[in-house]
């Protein structure tokens, strides 16, 4: 019995010391101080916006949702010939503060990606007027079925994305100042007549 209570004992406390080898479903699940999704800008949240749905669809992103301060783009390719990918690019666009000629992007970038999965289908017909005489038919049925979905998590992605931004918010005029065309001359003031 003493023998048995110590082996349980013992039992007992190797499991507790043991740590999981298997990572937790909620690894990437945490919050924490980090700048991959998010960058700050000079300039309004309408000018920060545009100048993402210019890089975006500089890059061959269909845009599939525009609000000035938000936009949802989507890419599709195929990096394998049985394989096929999409990356959908949500940008947020948020002003720093009431007023403020800065504002903060935040973005996400989610790739799914599909296989070609091949079914075979066969059916059989019967004539009842001959008898019990069935003919195999069969075919084939191709279809692309999603075998993953993740967030891109790598911060080179996102930094090559925030380098273009700031390439086209530097090229895009400054709408705060009224544009004075070569043809068009100041006021005159009017002339008084003595």
């Amino acid at each position: 019995m003493k023998k048995l209570f110590s082996f349980l004992l013992l039992a007992g406390l190797s499991a507790c010391s043991t740590s999981p080898t298997k990572p937790s479903a909620q690894q990437h699940e945490e919050f924490g101080a980090t700048s991959v999704f998010t960058r700050n800008f000079p300039g309004t949240e309408n000018l920060t916006c545009e100048a993402a749905r210019r890089a975006l669809l500089s890059q061959g992103y269909v845009i599939i949702d525009w609000k000035p301060a938000q936009i949802r783009g989507r890419r599709k390719y195929q990096p394998e010939t049985d394989i096929h990918a999409e990356i959908e690019f949500s940008v947020v666009c948020v002003a720093d503060s009431k007023g403020s000629n800065s504002s903060t992007v935040f973005v996400n970038a989610v790739r799914d990606r599909y296989s070609l999965k091949k079914s075979n289908t066969s059916a059989s017909i019967g004539v009842s007027a001959i008898g019990s005489v069935s003919l195999p038919f069969g075919s084939t049925d191709e279809s692309m079925v999603k075998v993953a979905s993740e967030t891109i998590p790598t911060g080179h992605f996102y930094d090559q994305f925030f380098e273009l931004l700031e390439r086209y918010l530097d090229n895009q005029p400054d709408l705060s100042k009224p544009e004075v065309s070569e043809n068009q001359t100041a006021p005159k003031k009017a002339e008084s007549s003595n």
